[in-house]
């Protein structure tokens, strides 16, 4: 089985982002993930995406006031990789108020950096619950989504 950047994602937000576990150095999460049996370019793209997800989880447009949803236009390459589910199940959390229109657009940066042809709907679970992990004052729409991940995902093993 070929592990991917998401396989290491999953294993270590399910070992680590509990708050049960006590968080190990860079370079000693590498040596466990390694000794589980990642590839070592899988794990560098892992910390990467991370990175990217704690450098971006403050950036993004405000939005526009008085505008409660605004339209969002998919690019193509956008379109290739998120099919019309993932598009819809976006939409939904978006009116449902589990996202904003920020953190929309990180959850949509975070995908595509997944850079999985067989990325889908599962995928982009994930990748809301990792995104609305790392926003401070998410914890209700986090709490609902776990709940929705976990609900719909048998236990994820490595």
């Amino acid at each position: 089985m070929k592990e991917t950047v998401f396989d290491v994602l999953v294993y270590l937000f399910e070992n680590y982002m509990d708050g049960e576990s006590e968080p190990a150095d860079a370079d000693t999460l590498r040596d466990e993930l390694m000794q589980v049996g990642f590839p070592e370019a899988e794990i560098e793209k892992a910390f990467d995406w991370l990175d990217a997800l704690a450098d971006g989880r403050h950036e993004g447009a405000d939005p526009v006031p008085g505008q409660v949803h605004p339209m969002r236009y998919y690019l193509p390459r956008e379109m290739d990789r998120m099919d019309v589910e993932c598009r819809g199940f976006l939409l939904f959390l978006e009116q449902s108020g589990i996202l904003d229109v920020n953190s929309r657009e990180v959850v949509i940066d975070r995908f595509l950096a997944l850079e999985a042809e067989d990325a889908g709907l599962e995928h982009l679970k994930w990748v809301v619950l990792m995104v609305l992990f790392n926003q401070p004052g998410s914890e209700a729409a986090y709490a609902w989504m776990e709940d929705l991940v976990y609900e719909q995902q048998p236990a994820y093993l490595h």
